[in-house]
């Protein structure tokens, strides 16, 4: 039963993150950047994702002289996933692979921010690819809540 109470919990918090307006997702992580990127990292590795980079913003910025809070990027992706959705539209490749964005805002709080899929697919026009659609959207649901929770 504290398992179901707690998906529902997951699922509630998830829901009202995504950003129809910014076409992302914020995920609040209960870890610094350094340890939810890493999280994220390990359970991409896990499922079978190519991990291709992770930048640190932060250590670029300061190389130049400038501070930046915590930010790092992790790029990732599958092509048995991205491929099906390249051939119902081409230009989704503009945002493929993947990316995952671990910043702290002001507060010091810690963020996973991503693209949400239903932008993708209104911005690409992905009518056709509904299925695919909705296994990246649980896909990247899930990868966000491993990295982000106790």
């Amino acid at each position: 039963m504290r398992r179901l109470a707690f998906g529902l919990m997951m699922c509630l918090l998830y829901t009202s993150l995504a950003s129809a307006d910014t076409g992302f997702v914020n995920v609040r992580s209960n870890h610094n950047v350094k340890k939810t990127a890493d999280r994220l990292e390990a359970v991409l590795t896990q499922k079978g994702m190519t991990v291709f980079i992770r930048i640190d913003h932060a250590a670029g910025a300061k190389r130049v002289g400038k501070r930046l809070r915590p930010t790092e990027l992790i790029i990732f992706g599958n092509p048995e996933v991205g491929a099906p959705l390249m051939q119902c539209s081409q230009s989704v490749g503009l945002d493929l692979p993947q990316k995952a964005l671990i910043w702290e805002d002001e507060a010091g709080l810690v963020w996973l921010s991503y693209n949400d899929p239903k932008y993708l697919a209104q911005r690409h026009g992905l009518t056709k690819c509904a299925e695919i659609l909705k296994k990246v959207e649980n896909a990247l649901r899930n990868f966000a809540i491993a990295a982000t929770m106790p």
